[in-house]
Parts: structure tokens; C-alpha cells; sequence
């Protein structure tokens, strides 16, 4: 089931992280707290999961950012796009990805954009064949206050 994160999504949304980019969990504070208040009562915030038999196995967020310019469209920014290891190659990524485009859409987005760090051709294929591109735009990245 591809559904928006609720509240009580945070514990296993944390444990989701694991297979993204973070060796551990963060520690349960009021900044955690705060930080999860403000992404989840943010209408332009979308934090999509897929649940597998009542566990969170994929996600991606995707936040709608309001815009002055392509006649005052919106776009859509995806990112923290990840899989559990166990249920990768079943599709469950690629409709997180679907559902956040019908977000988009409903938003009147004019566009999508995703970064990925990765550099395997097999990850790269994957948004490919999700409907991305690498060759419109060219993304640079500048770290603030820590390291890559």
C-alpha cells in the first residue's frame, strides 16, 4: 500500500534510513521531535511510504516548492528515495516514485527533480526508466557544516 507518512511512521521510517546513507538511528530528542512535527504538518511536504505487510519498505519524500517564474508553477523536489534491501527489484520504489508524480500533478507542478549520489549504472537505470533524465540540467552540490 503506497500511502503519506503518518505521525507514528517515525520509528520505522528511522529504521528505513538505514538502508539509505545513515549508519545509525539519531537520537530521540526534542529536535528530533520538532524536526518530524515540521515535515509532517507541512502541506508541501509529501514523505511517501509503501507498506508490505503493515511494515515500511520503501519511501521518498517529495516536497512541492512554490515558484515566480513558468507562469507561477510549483515543482517538485523528490529525494531520500530508498528501499529495504530485502524487497528491492519488486517495484516498490519505482510507485513511491508514481505516487509522488501524481502529487506533482495534482499541484500543477511544471516539473520533477531528483539528485542521486550514486553512480551504478543499475541505479541510474532506475530513474531513467521512472521517467528522469540526467541530461536538462546540471546539478552541483555545496556541503554545509559537514563532511560528504
Amino acid at each position: 500500500m503506497i500511502r503519506e507518512a503518518k505521525r507514528e511512521d517515525l520509528d520505522a521510517l528511522l529504521e528505513l534510513y538505514l538502508f539509505l546513507h545513515e549508519d545509525s538511528i539519531p537520537e530521540k530528542n526534542s529536535h528530533l521531535e520538532e524536526t518530524w512535527e515540521q515535515i509532517i504538518s507541512d502541506p508541501n511536504h509529501h514523505l511517501i511510504v509503501c507498506e508490505v505487510e503493515g511494515k515500511i519498505i520503501s519511501s521518498c519524500v517529495c516536497v512541492i516548492i512554490p515558484n515566480l517564474t513558468r507562469n507561477v508553477r510549483p515543482y517538485a523536489f523528490v529525494e531520500n528515495v530508498v528501499t529495504h534491501a530485502d524487497y528491492r527489484g519488486k517495484g516498490y520504489a519505482t510507485e513511491c516514485l508514481d505516487f509522488a508524480k501524481k502529487i506533482a500533478g495534482q499541484e500543477n507542478c511544471y516539473k520533477m527533480m531528483l539528485l542521486t549520489g550514486s553512480k551504478r549504472p543499475e541505479t541510474l537505470n532506475f530513474y531513467e526508466k521512472a521517467g528522469y533524465n540526467s541530461s536538462d540540467k546540471t546539478a552541483f552540490i555545496q556541503w554545509i557544516g559537514m563532511d560528504k
